[in-house]
């Protein structure tokens, strides 16, 4: 009863409702009109021709293509208004200009505050392969952010292996910490974070906390970011939730980044709620991942930080105070990327499709959706036919009862092409992995599915001839041991019932 009058009170029901509201209002002024008008019929096909041949030329993803124009074709009279607020991208160039201002305004004082790593750094990934090295010039050339040496990793199998250590370095924080989060949920996991956190600001260490509105909708009061700056700390919450129909909506910090003076880094898959550490059972097991940088390369979390933080809040920064000041030794070649949904690149996408296309004897994925496109499809197809072994783990328990019969709509064509799929049997894995061939692996927080894709503002690690691979491999291995493996006798005989009910959710795919 408690939750739900949680529910009932909370800002995700007002949220909701008001603009339920305005959809029925829209609807019965549509109606209305077009009983009103003897013109309305023409000029609503008129537009919805307009808007299907707006589509078509459009340089976008062929699935999300086919999927609008079969909601405008199907029900003009709300698909056109609904294509204009949701999937017209156009409504975003706004906020992509100001994030492009800061990003460039980033890049060349970062030229200014640390030099890029030595030309060597380059050179010795491309002696050791010219494959790999155009895998990092990829990422590079699309984000700016470089590969680099002198940086030392480990890897976190579980949510409460990488929190324990969280504590533990946020605990040795001097400077100041940053900190950039899709989903903070009051809890065990938080009271504990935040008791370091308001430590460390005792001591005078300078925190900046930020996180999504519409991640923390549900799981954090009403205007919590001033009882955070009533305690010292400088908040950003990202994207405001406004309650009206705006594309904006859509564009979400899904980022999990957390920097400790600068020298140290978290990223990965986990958010701060507590079904993370496995403090509190939702979908069974909780299995996540987290990596952690210490050196050079956690720079180029930092700028994508700030980045962020800086459209947020308006705040500019010096950088200087933010610098790497300690050396490591080097694990490999570490490249943190950033990837947003305004600037037309599916930097994610592209990176992932890079690694299957290179593979010469496996490439193993964790996601907890599987929710493709022909391209990666495609891709994974291809290796799997030219004898790579491909294996994707996927969730047994979903978390969401309408992308789970997506993510199994998939499973039949890869299966054939010989891919081997397998299902997380102790509950649900939310980490989001690739490996290949002991040489290559990016740990982050892109899943693949179209929001991650195209809708979120995503970052990641690619880890090139770096120890993080055979760790990602054998945590892998290890989960293999846990799941259920997909048979394909068993997915071709899928009833029809059930094989349609997915097909039809398949339809709304690049909308989940």
């Amino acid at each position: 009863m408690k939750r739900f009058l949680k529910l009932l009170t909370g800002r995700l029901f007002t949220f909701l409702t008001l603009l339920a509201l305005q959809i029925a209002a829209l609807v019965w002024l549509t109606l209305n009109f077009m009983n009103a008008s003897a013109y309305y019929i023409p000029i609503v096909y008129t537009m919805a021709f307009v808007s299907v041949f707006f589509i078509v030329s459009r340089d976008d993803n062929p699935v999300f293509k086919i999927s609008w124009i079969l909601v405008i074709l199907v029900a003009p009279i709300f698909g056109v208004p609904f294509y204009m607020l949701f999937g017209n991208k156009r409504v975003g160039r706004q906020v992509y200009r100001q994030i492009a201002k800061y990003q460039e305004h980033y890049e060349k004082e970062m030229r200014a505050v640390l030099p890029e790593p030595e030309p060597s750094v380059r050179t010795e990934l491309l002696d050791y392969s010219a494959n790999l090295c155009r895998q990092s010039d990829y990422i590079r050339n699309l984000t700016g952010s470089p590969a680099w040496n002198k940086t030392a990793v480990e890897y976190f199998p579980l949510g409460e292996d990488a929190f324990a250590r969280i504590l533990q370095e946020v605990g040795k924080a001097t400077r100041f910490i940053l900190f950039e989060y899709f989903i903070v949920e009051e809890g065990e996991m938080w009271t504990a974070m935040l008791a370091a956190l308001r430590k460390k600001l005792d001591e005078g260490v300078s925190i900046r906390i930020m996180y999504d509105d519409l991640g923390s909708i549900q799981t954090l009061p009403v205007g919590y970011e001033k009882t955070l700056q009533g305690m010292g700390f400088k908040t950003g919450v990202f994207n405001r939730i406004k309650p009206h129909l705006n594309a904006k909506l859509n564009y979400r910090d899904h980022r999990k980044i957390l920097i400790i003076d600068g020298d140290v880094g978290f990223t990965g898959g986990i958010n701060f709620a507590d079904e993370y550490i496995n403090r509190k059972i939702r979908f069974g097991h909780w299995k996540d991942s987290t990596v952690m940088l210490k050196g050079d390369a956690v720079w180029n979390l930092t700028l994508m930080f700030f980045q962020q933080w800086m459209f947020t809040t308006g705040e500019d920064v010096d950088l200087t105070e933010f610098t790497p000041r300690r050396s490591f030794p080097s694990d490999g070649f570490v490249q943190p990327f950033g990837d947003s949904p305004l600037d037309g690149e599916n930097i994610s996408e592209n990176a992932y499709i890079q690694i299957i296309n290179h593979a010469r004897r496996y490439v193993w994925i964790t996601t907890p959706y599987l929710i493709i496109d022909t391209q990666m499809a495609t891709a994974l197809i291809i290796a799997a036919q030219s004898g790579v072994d491909v294996r994707i783990v996927t969730p047994n328990f979903p978390d969401k009862w309408y992308v789970h019969p997506v993510t199994r709509s998939n499973y039949l064509q890869l299966l054939q092409a010989g891919v081997r799929i397998f299902e997380y049997t102790p509950g649900f894995i939310h980490a989001k992995m690739f490996v290949s061939d002991d040489e290559v692996s990016i740990v982050g927080s892109t899943n693949m599915d179209y929001r991650s894709f195209y809708m979120h503002f995503e970052c990641g690690v690619a880890f090139f001839r770096s120890s993080i691979a055979t760790h990602v491999r054998n945590d892998i291995a290890k989960s293999l041991d846990l799941c259920t493996e997909i048979n394909l006798l068993d997915e071709e005989t899928i009833s029809l019932p059930v094989r349609l009910g997915r097909n039809v959710l398949k339809l709304f795919s690049p909308l989940m």
